[in-house]
């Protein structure tokens, strides 16, 4: 297949990019979650809050055709597209792969992201419907910080980024951003800003490294805590902190001691009453939680307490 000029390509036009698209032999995969930003001006504001330096690294991931990878190019951004498509890949190779300042890095994210060196400072990506929880959850689990990610993901799932404790929408989730990164929303994507058009509402979101916390330093327990204590709502924090104690903290108390106990002794150490449920506790209680449960497990045989992510916390 011979190269194409970028003139075949607006970013803009629906009808263009599809007749791209078609000429090309590319379809657009429902379960990749394949949606072009192609809104201009929400693409210069996006590229905006990402506030880069010159020269600076970044992970792109879902570069799709390359709007934005384009846009990061004129400012001076050294990028690194993370790409599942193989279709789109070899466009991006066409487009970008004679320039010094661009690297692709096929396959899935969430497989090729561990492997993937140097380190970057900033994260932008038009997050897929299907992984976009699960890839930000990862990388915080797993200590992959940047000092500046800007994501577009499903409103509904910017909604639980952001969340309050006390709200309809605070999660899991929620603290487990909190914990890392200082959230801000930024503009809301209607269908109309893609193509194909999306059933639903996205919504950029900004997140700034916390400089006030190390997120690396929090005590092991914490995450797997937290979702622990949301996994089932309608119970009180002392009922599935009882639980979490008893499967993942304890192996046999020397000192006598049950679950129960260890339990109440918790929330009281904490301040937290009983009958609180994990929606109504914000990240400064996780963490007192946590660091008693540290201390615990200190004097007791150590468990793995390391588990997969479930974004529906």
């Amino acid at each position: 297949m011979s190269p194409f000029h970028t003139t075949e390509l607006n970013y803009d036009a629906p009808a263009t990019l599809k007749r791209f698209l078609d000429t090309r032999g590319l379809g657009m995969r429902k379960k990749f979650g394949q949606n072009f930003l192609i809104n201009p001006h929400a693409r210069e504001k996006i590229l905006d809050a990402l506030e880069l330096d010159p020269g600076a690294a970044v992970w792109e991931v879902g570069p799709g055709l390359g709007a934005m990878t384009a846009g990061l190019l004129e400012r001076g951004a050294a990028v690194y597209g993370f790409e599942l498509d193989p279709g789109f890949n070899q466009v991006l190779q066409e487009l970008f792969g004679n320039r010094p300042a661009f690297t692709l890095i096929e396959g899935d994210v969430l497989k090729t992201w561990p492997k993937t060196d140097p380190p970057a400072r900033y994260l932008l990506g038009n997050l897929p419907y299907t992984i976009g929880a699960v890839l930000l959850a990862d990388l915080i689990e797993r200590h992959r910080f940047f000092t500046r990610m800007v994501v577009t993901v499903q409103r509904e799932v910017a909604l639980r980024m952001g969340a309050r404790p006390g709200s309809k929408d605070y999660s899991s989730f929620s603290v487990l951003c909190a914990s890392a990164y200082t959230v801000r929303p930024l503009m809301v994507l209607k269908g109309a800003s893609f193509y194909p058009v999306p059933h639903v509402d996205s919504q950029a979101v900004r997140l700034d490294l916390r400089t006030d916390v190390d997120p690396a330093s929090y005590p092991l327990c914490l995450r797997p805590l937290v979702r622990h204590l949301f996994s089932s709502r309608r119970k009180t924090i002392k009922n599935n902190l009882q639980r979490f104690i008893a499967s993942r903290i304890m192996q046999g108390d020397s000192r006598g001691r049950d679950a129960v106990e260890i339990t109440m002794e918790a929330l009281e150490r904490c301040g937290i009453p009983e009958h609180t449920r994990a929606e109504t506790l914000g990240l400064e209680g996780f963490l007192a939680l946590a660091q008693v449960l540290e201390g615990v497990r200190s004097m007791e045989q150590k468990r793995p307490i390391e588990e997969d992510y479930d974004d529906n916390h």
